[in-house]
């Protein structure tokens, strides 16, 4: 039996600023965030939800590609039913691209969390617990910023050994969309278009698991979100 470790705690770096949003980018996600709202009021949504209890605190997980409707899989669905968090903060890169989708997610009221892989990761996964611990939900985008697309990395396993929370996949299929020529082939979603929304399976990483257990369930991971998705 390989020997049980303890949590991987977030490295000591040097402060790595994010870009902030410039004017022009929070007026165009001003813009974006209100062209979804309509958007998203005319999709016929249904909802398969394989999670069970919904009320506790969560880690969800969603591709990069579909991240249109995450605050619809959130605030009208996952976040109503008795839930009793005091928000959700979410992981976005500390790029320019990412300094645009953080002033989008603020304009619903989401607490934008700046870092990834590349740069400001250690930073990032330590304001990550810091919320979790303020009883907040946490959203994150297991193949972004930069993929591979549909792969799933590491970070999300080690937030939720370090925190004990659980993680939820989330998923969605639009019969009705446009794919941009991103690495990801990024779902644009059409007004009428028809949703289905899916909560997968939860999943939980011990405290004291090892490296080798660790990879075994990012692989599930992986492997339930591509169970969910539906191109």
């Amino acid at each position: 039996m390989p020997n049980a470790t303890t949590p991987p705690a977030p490295k000591k770096s040097g402060i790595v600023v994010p870009h902030a949003p410039a004017w022009h980018q929070r007026l165009a996600a001003w813009i974006l965030g209100a062209a979804l709202r309509v958007v998203s009021a005319t999709l016929r949504y249904s909802w398969d939800n394989r999670t069970g209890e919904t009320r506790e605190q969560t880690i969800f997980c969603v591709w990069h590609n579909r991240l249109a409707l995450c605050m619809k899989a959130y605030f009208n669905d996952a976040c109503p039913r008795g839930r009793h968090t005091a928000g959700l903060a979410a992981l976005i890169s500390a790029s320019k691209d990412g300094a645009f989708l953080a002033a989008v997610l603020e304009q619903f009221g989401v607490q934008p969390v700046r870092g990834s892989s590349s740069r400001r990761g250690a930073q990032a996964l330590r304001e990550l617990t810091s919320w979790a611990r303020k009883n907040h939900d946490i959203a994150i985008t297991p193949d972004g910023p930069r993929g591979p697309c549909y792969v799933a990395q590491d970070g999300v396993l080690a937030l939720a050994q370090i925190t004990g929370l659980r993680i939820v996949p989330v998923s969605y299929s639009l019969n009705w969309k446009i794919r941009l020529k991103s690495w990801d082939r990024f779902l644009v979603p059409l007004p009428f278009a028809r949703c289905e929304m899916i909560y997968g399976r939860p999943l939980r990483v011990p405290r004291e698991a090892t490296p080798a257990e660790r990879e075994e369930l990012r692989r599930q991971l992986e492997a339930e979100l591509k169970a969910i998705t539906r191109d």
